[in-house]
């Protein structure tokens, strides 16, 4: 059963599906507040970033409520974020678009760029590859398919041992090239594809990780 009650900020920064995402979470039991709100979003168990449109658009928007000191300061005491979709890009280092790079969060090394496919933007269901151990996707069948609306991800990402980071849990799915579709990183946990809008698979998600909060 999912701990009913987890208080749970959707951080409110103008980019995002946030009624759907708030939804989403009331429906597997989270107690769902969407808002910019410094002091509530540092209290709360867990932070949703959510994210659609362009890189640079989006972490405009983060920085304007000072959502990358947010993420920055409960990551800092170990607390709980998920980014969703253009809300897990702007986590890595930087976004490449037209050839424009845009600074991203930083919590993450690596760039996200164009993928490489025949028709972009991929859109619609597919499968991903979870690791051994992954809470994230425990209970979900190795078919089970999630909604992915994007033209850009991380490619060929690869962490060594030097990096100063702790390796994390990572899921890959294929679009024309393989790209990163979900990271577990103690605290910090994000999907390329949205688990709002994935129906019961992304309900069992979210129940998932609800219940590491």
């Amino acid at each position: 059963m999912v701990a009913v009650g987890k208080r749970v900020v959707v951080l409110d920064y103008g980019s995002g599906n946030l009624r759907s995402a708030e939804r989403a979470l009331a429906r597997v039991g989270a107690d769902v507040t969407v808002t910019a709100d410094w002091d509530a979003a540092l209290a709360a168990d867990g932070l949703v970033v959510p994210g659609v449109g362009a890189f640079a658009a989006c972490m405009k928007g983060l920085v304007s409520v000072r959502g990358d000191q947010i993420v920055g300061r409960r990551l800092a005491g170990g607390l709980p974020v998920l980014g969703i979709c253009v809300g897990m890009q702007i986590l890595f280092d930087k976004g490449v678009e037209h050839g424009v790079h845009t600074k991203g969060c930083g919590e993450w090394p690596g760039t996200v760029e164009r993928l490489d496919a025949p028709v972009i933007p991929h859109m619609g269901w597919n499968t991903v590859k979870a690791p051994e151990g992954s809470v994230l996707f425990d209970g979900l069948a190795p078919d089970t398919r999630f909604y992915f609306v994007h033209s850009y991800g991380v490619l060929d990402w690869k962490l060594e041992a030097g990096d100063g980071f702790t390796q994390p849990l990572v899921t890959w799915a294929e679009h024309g090239v393989p790209f990163v579709a979900a990271v577990e990183n103690g605290p910090l946990t994000a999907t390329q594809f949205h688990p709002e809008k994935s129906g019961d698979a992304g309900a069992a998600l979210l129940a998932n990780w609800l219940r590491t909060l």
